[in-house]
């Protein structure tokens, strides 16, 4: 195989590679990318069995044929190579040879036989969704994914379409807290959606730097056992998670009545001071609200105390609760809107979180005692 293509090119490609190859290298050609040439086009190919990704570049194809080499070690030589046309040679005996201006590398590749094969998806059964929306979807939900391995249903996002609504469901959580959001989408008859499926913590990361790319719908379908999402040149193929999600209803509180409306940006700025003198392991800060204040603190034997008093809607009795600093954080730093509303029944109940304007999100936290 022989081309040549646009350094930026063959960067932004093999650099979108680099999150899906096998670090453990436990297989040696999963940390390889497999390069393909044909027809003006250079196509890359990288997987680690439960990902898997293809892009299709354009490239200037002297000689078609298909070698695999270190995604990591191209990537790095790629990167530091002057800023020109970049001329690539497999040859017979998968060494490769790689000159840009009076640069020259020579590097070991591999059989592209060996590498597994990547299937060619179905696309008739596709629902198209805005990148802007899956890439707020994700952000607001993937934070409270598991990263217990043993808890392996957890290790990843619920994706639902309700049929009632016709809104797609994203829900993620990792026994202390739950996230979920609902968002209009169009109609669709596909039933996996509908019974809902578990979307990889791994896969969800590429789905998210995919819908960052530039405007357009990403187009999402199912295939066996795997989801499948393109968008332009780009097909990522991941396994689902094989389980049961939990019955997050269950923990949804319904009967909490104590109501607080708090600024969002006072809020965070608080307990980010509060989190610097709390329990290195807990994290835990304490709410004390009353009408119209709330007071949040926290304590530490071996490095003070701190408390700070803030302005808010509340009308009710006196209340105080505990929570992880770090799990409130998570949540505030996701909002968009200027005031989220807190919901409480008592100091051992889980909180109920929503933004004040409502818009399909909620988050719910269990309380901690301090």
């Amino acid at each position: 195989m022989n081309f040549t293509i646009e350094k930026e090119v063959f960067l932004k490609g093999l650099a979108r590679v680099q999150g899906i190859v096998e670090k453990r290298n436990t297989i040696p050609v999963l940390s390889n990318v497999l390069l393909e040439g044909t027809d003006g086009e250079l196509c890359l190919t990288a997987t680690d069995l439960e990902v898997g990704m293809q892009s299709t570049y354009p490239a200037k194809i002297s000689k078609p044929g298909k070698i695999t080499v270190s995604a990591k070690t191209l990537y790095e030589i790629i990167k530091e190579l002057p800023d020109n046309e970049i001329s690539f040679n497999a040859k017979d005996n998968c060494w490769i040879e790689v000159q840009c201006g009076k640069a020259l590398f020579n590097i070991v590749g591999l059989s592209a036989d060996e590498f597994p094969n990547f299937p060619k998806p179905d696309k008739t059964n596709f629902i198209a969704l805005e990148s802007s929306l899956c890439k707020e979807m994700i952000e607001k939900t993937f934070f409270a994914v598991s990263q217990d391995e043993s808890k392996y249903n957890l290790n990843g996002i619920f994706c639902q379409v309700q049929e009632d609504t016709d809104q797609l469901r994203l829900v993620a959580t990792d026994g202390h807290r739950l996230s979920m959001i609902d968002k209009s989408i169009e109609k669709t008859e596909n039933e996996q959606l509908k019974s809902g499926v578990i979307l990889p913590r791994k896969g969800i990361l590429e789905l998210k730097k995919l819908a960052e790319e530039g405007v357009g719908n990403l187009q999402l379908g199912f295939m066996d056992n795997n989801a499948v999402v393109s968008k332009d040149q780009t097909v990522i193929i991941m396994r689902l998670v094989d389980g049961e999600f939990p019955d997050y209803g269950r923990v949804i509180p319904k009967t909490n009545e104590q109501k607080a409306s708090i600024a969002v940006d006072p809020f965070l700025h608080a307990l980010r001071r509060m989190i610097i003198v709390s329990s290195e392991k807990s994290r835990g800060v304490k709410m004390n609200l009353k009408n119209n204040l709330l007071e949040v603190s926290s304590s530490n034997p071996e490095l003070g105390d701190a408390r700070e008093e803030l302005d808010i809607e509340y009308q009710g009795p006196e209340l105080s609760v505990g929570f992880n600093a770090r799990y409130l954080l998570d949540i505030l730093q996701v909002q968009d809107q200027e005031r989220i509303n807190i919901i409480l029944k008592d100091n051992l109940s889980p909180g109920l979180i929503k933004p004040a304007d409502e818009d399909g999100y909620l988050a719910v936290i269990m309380p901690m005692r301090l």
